[in-house]
This record gives structure tokens, C-alpha cells and sequence, in this order.
């Protein structure tokens, strides 16, 4: 298991880095949370969690997640410990809403904010709740796409969104129609705002 990684960053997007150690250059998908804490740096240390992936019944492949803080490493271990909480949607969750948010929804059985995340009905929900309510209040409060290194906001956060399992035509559209609404926002809150509307 590789508990932590530090390096240099030598790619950076929304949704995963490319991060250099020891020679090495590894891949490491990110929620949007953690990349608004590591944006502006050049080398950072991330708390790591690998994930196998099954297809009929044998090992397909890796995945690599990575967290600027170990609580939210934590929290996303313990989304996908859930049944029928995948590594993507779990990312989903840490993309569209901040760890103390989910926490505070997951203690205050807040289902509607919940199920406003992509990939999570009413049943999914309920079990998050369920499952991680009492775990959480323990808790201390503490497709592989290319993209290229000059991406524009607009291409930058279509990208992210695509990653994350959106639509392409109605990505653009509701980015173009957020920033056509307002010029000054960062990468990070385009998305999150579209996340909500898409």
C-alpha cells in the first residue's frame, strides 16, 4: 500500500495530477478539493489510496487517488466502503461538496444534499447515512483523458467535468452559460457551480 506520495508536480488538471518521485512519474486522480489547496504549488505531498479494479472476477487494473489532507483520504475510504459507492462517485462527492459538508449532511441525515450528487439516488443515500453516521461522528474534524498544458478556464473545467462522467454538449453548455453570467471565476468554482446545475 502507498500511504503518501511527495514530489513534484509536472501536470497538473482538475481531476489528476502527474506526480514525480524518485524518477517515477505517477498518475493520481484528485477531487476538486484537493486541487484548490495544490493549484498554485510545484511540489506537494499527497495521502494516497490505491485502488484495484475488478472485471470478471480478475485484477484490470490500478487507480490511484490522492488528498491533500489525510481527514479527507479518511472520509473518501469510508464512501467506498459502502455498497454501491464506487471510487468515482465517491471522488463526485469530494468534487462537489467540501469533507465537513458531506460529514455535517451525513450526521444530519440530510438526504436531498446527498442525492443532488451525480450517481447517488435515494437508496445510496439512505445507505451512506446509514452505514457511516456513526463512523463519520468519530471522524476528527480535521476513461483516462489528455489534456493539453494550456488549457483556457472553459476547456480546463469541460475537462474536469467530462472526467468526471458529464456529458460534453451539456457541460459546455451550461459553463458557457455561467461565464457569460460572470467573468471572474476561478477553475475550481466554475466547476463546482456547474456540478450543481448539471
Amino acid at each position: 500500500m502507498i500511504a503518501y506520495l511527495s514530489g513534484k508536480i509536472t501536470f497538473k488538471s482538475p481531476t489528476h495530477i502527474f506526480l514525480e518521485t524518485g524518477g517515477i512519474g505517477y498518475m493520481v486522480k484528485i477531487s476538486l478539493n484537493t486541487y484548490a489547496r495544490i493549484q498554485h504549488l510545484e511540489v506537494c505531498q499527497l495521502h494516497t489510496s490505491l485502488i484495484v479494479k475488478i472485471e470478471n472476477q480478475s485484477v484490470s487494473g490500478f487507480d490511484l487517488y490522492g488528498f491533500f489532507e489525510d481527514s479527507e483520504k479518511d472520509l473518501f475510504e469510508k464512501l467506498i466502503s459502502v455498497s454501491g459507492v464506487g471510487a468515482a462517485t465517491a471522488r463526485m462527492m469530494l468534487s462537489s461538496f467540501k469533507p465537513d459538508e458531506i460529514k455535517n449532511a451525513i450526521l444530519t441525515e440530510n438526504e436531498m444534499m446527498i442525492q443532488s450528487i451525480k450517481g447517488i439516488g435515494p437508496k445510496s443515500a439512505k445507505r451512506i447515512i446509514l452505514e457511516l453516521k456513526d463512523k463519520v461522528g468519530k471522524m476528527n474534524g480535521d476513461t483516462l483523458l489528455i489534456a493539453t498544458p494550456n488549457n483556457t478556464m472553459k476547456e480546463e473545467a469541460l475537462f474536469a467535468l467530462l472526467a468526471l462522467g458529464f456529458n460534453k454538449q451539456a457541460a459546455e453548455k451550461v459553463i458557457v452559460r455561467l461565464q457569460s453570467a460572470n467573468s471572474n471565476w476561478t477553475v475550481e468554482g466554475l466547476i463546482k457551480e456547474a456540478l450543481k446545475l448539471l
